[in-house]
């Protein structure tokens, strides 16, 4: 086709049989039903079996069940968070291949959820702990405390009552965005209880950091989609990727295989990445309320425990050269914990973090490997790691720490020692966020599917803006997930699917627009003030 033909078959295509809405309402078959709840019925029971396994592996006498009984409610809201988050969020994933008909519903839902399953079964885990690094350092070395169950109550409970409130108004706000700005409230709150200035409770550049990658992900995802479908019709001459499907008619096979694998890969992407937040939060539980079987990685070789101590020791010179002719008497603990509060070094920082990696090394070295450190001593040995690691990547980030490179790359492999025996995430962790995530994506999609279908843009999705925004949502979740960063699903296929339609001149609904920027600007801080007004009333209640 020339290229004036081709203009004009796209700028004026000739009549068709106008695109009909698709069937949305067929419900699922009786059978799918039943396999729904059988899958969850055997992960619920997963999930109990490999607890007590971990547990009785650690040769721990049950004495009380209530630990086991809390652990099982803040496991249940931690999943119904990631079921919620499934059809809240995964439903932008599948609305277009279903409005350009290339997969009925149902079965789009269907094959979201499994490439869902994947994605988290597959993510590395490095988002997890990222996400975990914005609460308070002091609430997470008391985690299995009032203080711990009342911070993990109140940010899980309050993401929920925002999704589903948005999800009731069919508004596709962000997940990632609302379980941020909960962590955000309760260590605000934290830090007010406690007599401090509020800015003190959290980890301000890592927020800062993540709060970029949400502010920008919709530019991206907006740009990056507008770029790609004018390019996509300057490369590819065909005017059937560029028309709304004709009535109930499926596209073309080469064009239904694109769309159905953009979904594919959004799917996975989402799972890869959305799934990490819940894994990290539910470790939290698990190191509060089993701290004997959760709290150090026993599953460590003995290969990388002699590595720890050699890393330990070159970090231990460095540090201790750096506090030289000065020295502490007691504790080193509350002066290393000031400083990650704080950020400010002063003559104490070197070296009381000297004696507190001297102190980690060898009680390390005592027991030989991690397996070996008896029940007792399992939460000081893990919160000693935890509290020098994050005082290591502060102390890398600080512009007075006067560290050369060598010096930094030497620090930097103690830490990723350090993390290696306390960021963990067990197998059955992530199977069960898995179930949990994929079977939300089947539950609820239908109104968010609609928004993002129907009331974005003017006209009726055409193949390749469902497949521009796709392509560009994929990417750049798969991109953030290789640096650790969360990005909003949400916030990047519709800004997409936008950018999409405005590159196409196709229109906008700007009260739809209006709306998700609405709910875009108003998650944070109404998830931090539901978050801050939870953690109060808990803290009083546990």
């Amino acid at each position: 086709m020339t290229d004036v033909a081709f203009d004009r078959a796209v700028a004026d295509p000739a009549p068709v049989q106008p695109a009909s809405r698709p069937n949305l309402d067929k419900g699922f078959n009786p059978l799918t039903m039943i396999l729904f709840f059988g899958i969850l019925a055997v992960g619920l029971l997963f999930v109990a079996y490999s607890i007590y396994v971990d547990v009785n592996a650690t040769g721990t006498r049950v004495t009380t069940y209530l630990p086991y009984i809390l652990l099982f409610v803040a496991l249940l809201i931690a999943l119904g968070f990631e079921f919620v988050n499934g059809f809240h969020d995964t439903a932008n994933a599948v609305a277009t291949v279903i409005y350009t008909h290339s997969l009925p519903a149902e079965v789009a839902v269907m094959w979201s959820g499994f490439f869902n399953f994947l994605g988290v079964l597959l993510s590395s885990g490095a988002v997890a702990f990222g996400i975990v690094s914005l609460l308070p350092v002091e609430l997470i070395l008391q985690v299995g405390s009032s203080a711990g169950f009342a911070m993990v109550f109140a940010l899980l409970i309050a993401a929920i009552l925002w999704n589903l409130g948005t999800w009731l108004f069919g508004l596709p706000a962000s997940s990632s965005h609302t379980l941020i700005g909960s962590i955000i409230g309760v260590g605000v709150a934290n830090a007010v209880m406690r007599g401090r200035d509020g800015t003190s409770g959290v980890d301000w550049s890592k927020a800062t950091e993540i709060g970029y990658a949400l502010l920008l992900s919709p530019l991206v995802g907006f740009i990056c989609a507008a770029v790609l479908l004018l390019l996509l019709k300057f490369i590819v001459r065909n005017p059937a990727l560029y028309a709304a499907p004709e009535g109930n008619k499926a596209p073309p096979l080469w064009i239904r295989g694109l769309l159905i694998a953009t979904c594919t890969g959004v799917s996975f992407a989402h799972g890869s990445n959305d799934g990490q937040k819940g894994m990290g939060l539910i470790m939290l539980i698990l190191i509060g309320t089993v701290p004997t079987a959760y709290a150090l990685n026993r599953a460590l070789p003995e290969s990388q425990v002699a590595q720890f101590q050699k890393t330990s020791d070159a970090a231990s010179k460095v540090i201790a050269a750096k506090g030289a002719g000065h020295s502490i008497i007691g504790d080193p603990r509350p002066a290393v914990t000031q400083y990650i509060a704080l950020h400010q070094i002063n003559e104490g920082t070197y070296p009381s973090l000297a004696v507190l990696v001297k102190d980690v090394g060898d009680q390390v070295a005592k027991y030989g490997t991690l397996n070996k450190v008896p029940a007792e001593a399992v939460g000081n040995t893990r919160n000693d790691m935890y509290m020098t690691s994050e005082a290591i990547r502060f102390l890398m980030k600080d512009k007075e720490n006067d560290l050369g490179k060598e010096e930094i790359a030497t620090l930097n492999a103690y830490k990723g020692s350090l993390d290696a025996a306390t960021k963990f995430i067990p197998t059955w962790v992530k199977i069960a966020v898995a179930i949990a995530l994929g079977l939300g994506t089947m539950i609820g999609w239908k109104r968010i599917v609609v928004t993002v279908g129907e009331k974005i843009g003017k006209s009726h999705l055409t193949y390749a803006q469902g497949a521009s925004a796709e392509l560009v949502a994929a990417a750049t979740i798969g991109a953030a997930d290789m640096f650790g960063l969360p990005v909003s699903t949400t916030h990047v296929l519709s800004s997409g699917v936008a950018g999409a339609m405005a590159a196409n001149g196709s229109g906008l609904q700007w009260s739809t627009i209006r709306n998700l920027l609405m709910a875009w600007v108003l998650t944070l801080p109404c998830a931090i003030m539901l978050s801050a007004t939870l953690y109060v009333i808990f803290s009083r209640i546990f």
